[in-house]
């Protein structure tokens, strides 16, 4: 049995970076960036108007000063000419400032009669002129690796990005066994559950970047969990669910090695997620996951997402972790590190955290009350309400 920190150091070592393609940027949404991207323009082109109102010499435009209108400019209908002394020009938000003109005189802050306005007393005196620039340059750079956001995308479309390289998706093959199992909406008999697992796995795993094949339920012999494991060919990494213990039944390690998996480990010193394994299956990586439903995810947590975030250009590296407030007291905690689920709130003294009292690995109601994974040490001493503990966050 080795510790967690130990298990992801055997996760990274099988998580190979994988390779990019180039996708339009309307479909780039949620991929990780593989290269740096630099703009294609300057954003805004030109210095434009902030409001609505006239371009103006700042200087000239005192309060009862008349001024003559010689012409417009709007977006994208600019005005060729110049500001001289005495001059203005109509202009709306988004619009070119003519060249001369120094100030936005607010259209509030001007009295239009024909062809000429006068400035308001105690006008505003801003000069609501976005800079050339002001956003971005030609040149500027957008670093890789970076999971693209709905305003990564608004920013590189605005640089006039088109296509865009990304890391291809791992494709993931999600296996499910057991005798007891049956897919949502068909009828279990008494000695039956129906399959959660690979449903919320494969939520989990899309979620964080990947694709999955979620395979058919392998059944308790070596017969389906080999045919099952075949379909799972072509995939970047296979991750079983159940079987992977020491039981009569659980024949997902003797399959794997029949097909030619080199073992990394098996057992972590954690709780809940014990009897974990990886391996190598023929030069692909194989993460066989316990099959408690709250065990497989907390796993799918600290080593499935990680593993991923490496194959996708990330840094390898756990999941963050952040310090709460205890919120009440915890009793010792055991020989293994524990990841009790738990509920964040935000206060006037910073994050606290409340562990909810029940932790028994099938409560997938409390995992979903859940949204962060308060971690304890193992044998850590018993903790009072206010003490400072480590967390991560799952949702």
């Amino acid at each position: 049995m080795i510790l967690v920190s130990e298990a992801l150091n055997h996760i990274f070592t099988l998580a190979n970076r994988l390779e990019a393609e180039t996708v339009p940027l309307a479909h780039a949404a949620g991929r990780v960036l593989a290269n740096d991207v630099s703009a294609r323009v300057t954003q805004p082109p030109f210095s434009s108007s902030a409001m609505d109102g006239y371009a103006v010499i700042n200087a000239q435009a005192k309060a009862g000063m008349t001024l003559k209108v010689v012409g417009e400019s709007a977006a994208g209908d600019r005005f060729n000419g110049r500001v001289n002394g005495g001059e203005a020009v109509r202009i709306f938000t988004g619009a070119p400032v003519p060249e001369g003109a120094d100030c936005i005189l607010i259209q509030e802050d001007a009295i239009r009669e024909g062809e000429t306005i006068t400035v308001r007393k105690n006008r505003d005196t801003k000069t609501y002129i976005r800079p050339a620039g002001g956003d971005f340059r030609k040149g500027d750079v957008i670093s890789a690796p970076r999971k693209l956001s709905a305003s990564d995308i608004a920013l590189m479309a605005s640089m006039n990005i088109a296509e865009v390289t990304v890391t291809r998706k791992p494709v993931v093959a999600l296996i499910a066994n057991g005798n007891e199992l049956v897919m949502p909406g068909e009828t279990p008999r008494p000695d039956q559950i129906v399959c959660s697992n690979n449903f919320g796995l494969k939520a989990l795993l899309e979620e964080h970047g990947a694709e999955v094949r979620m395979l058919p339920i392998a059944r308790d012999t070596v017969e389906s969990l080999t045919h099952v494991m075949d379909l799972s060919s072509g995939a970047d990494l296979v991750v079983t669910i159940g079987g992977a213990s020491v039981g009569d039944h659980d024949l997902v390690h003797k399959v794997a090695v029949d097909r030619g998996m080199e073992l990394d480990f098996y057992k972590v010193a954690m709780q809940p997620g014990k009897p974990l394994m990886a391996g190598s299956m023929n030069g692909t990586p194989l993460v066989g996951l316990p099959g408690n439903p709250v065990s497989s995810m907390v796993c799918g947590h600290i080593f499935l997402r990680p593993m991923l975030n490496a194959m996708l250009g990330f840094p390898s590296a756990p999941l963050p972790r952040e310090i709460g407030l205890l919120a009440r007291d915890v009793r010792q905690n055991g020989g293994r590190e524990h990841y009790m689920r738990a509920k964040t709130e935000l206060t006037v003294r910073g994050v606290e955290i409340t562990p909810f009292e029940r932790q028994d690995s099938s409560l997938l109601t409390i995992l979903g009350q859940s949204d962060a994974l308060l971690v304890r040490p193992p044998n850590g001493g018993p903790l009072r309400k206010g003490a400072s503990v480590e967390f991560v966050r799952i949702s």
